[in-house]
């Protein structure tokens, strides 16, 4: 009898390391940010084709704001380079594009343009959903989603899980089931807070310019040799040896 694999349903990437990999390079960090690129469509790529329905991508938080003006100039030039470059491909692979975030004015006007049109080209796609986090913070987005539920007046003792959640950005997102961060840090990062409660975290050591298709595929094969209890003490009902 052959094994079940589990596929995870929301697959969550915080792709560190771009600095990193520009330093041992003795090259400018932009110099990462340009790199990181191939590698994220790598793994979008292997992401659709492995069967996970939604990607999530953190790609500028909004502690990022804080880093020098200059770096942040040009990572907002190789952003929109990117989308005007892989737009039709993305399109054609039937995946819906969304950005997470996007509040500050900061973010400049072509790029928010460029962004909008994106989602607008792809929203009616249902091979996946590709999340992409950008000026996101997770606190903020718990806290707007309060604030929300203060203005729609629901008493409090009415007040549940699922109903906070409805107040949230993109509230039919469904919660993380693995979250991958490369270059061996081991930290969340006010990334969607509310989402990876039940998570799986892997820590693959490799920096994200380098991480592919092969490295995402050990990260799901990692997964699948888990067991999700969500805190009871029953046995999985699914377990599998490994993707084949």
């Amino acid at each position: 009898m052959g094994v079940v694999m589990v596929v995870p349903r929301h697959v969550a990437c915080v792709m560190d390391g771009n600095g990193r990999w520009a330093a041992q390079r003795s090259l400018p960090r932009t110099a990462g940010h340009e790199a990181a690129e191939a590698a994220v469509m790598d793994v979008i790529e292997a992401a659709r084709s492995s069967g996970v329905t939604w990607l999530s991508l953190y790609a500028f938080s909004t502690e990022n704001w804080r880093r020098p003006s200059g770096e942040v100039d040009i990572l907002m030039r190789l952003v929109r380079r990117a989308i005007r470059k892989h737009a039709p491909v993305l399109h054609t692979r039937g995946i819906r594009c969304r950005f997470l975030g996007m509040t500050d004015p900061r973010i400049p006007a072509p790029l928010v343009q460029d962004i909008t049109d994106l989602m607008t080209l792809t929203r009616d796609n249902k091979r996946m959903t590709l999340t992409v986090a950008f000026d996101h913070g997770g606190r903020r987005d718990i806290v707007e989603a309060a604030r929300s539920l203060i203005r729609s007046e629901t008493p409090a003792d009415q007040v549940t899980e699922a109903s906070f959640a409805e107040h949230l950005p993109y509230s039919d997102t469904p919660d993380v089931d693995l979250v991958i961060r490369t270059s061996g840090e081991q930290r969340i990062s006010n990334f969607m807070l509310w989402q990876v409660a039940y998570a799986e975290w892997v820590f693959p050591k490799v920096l994200w310019p380098d991480f592919r298709a092969a490295h995402f595929c050990e990260c799901l094969d990692a997964y699948v040799r888990r067991q999700r209890r969500f805190g009871d003490v029953r046995p999985a009902t699914m377990t599998g040896k490994g993707l084949r």
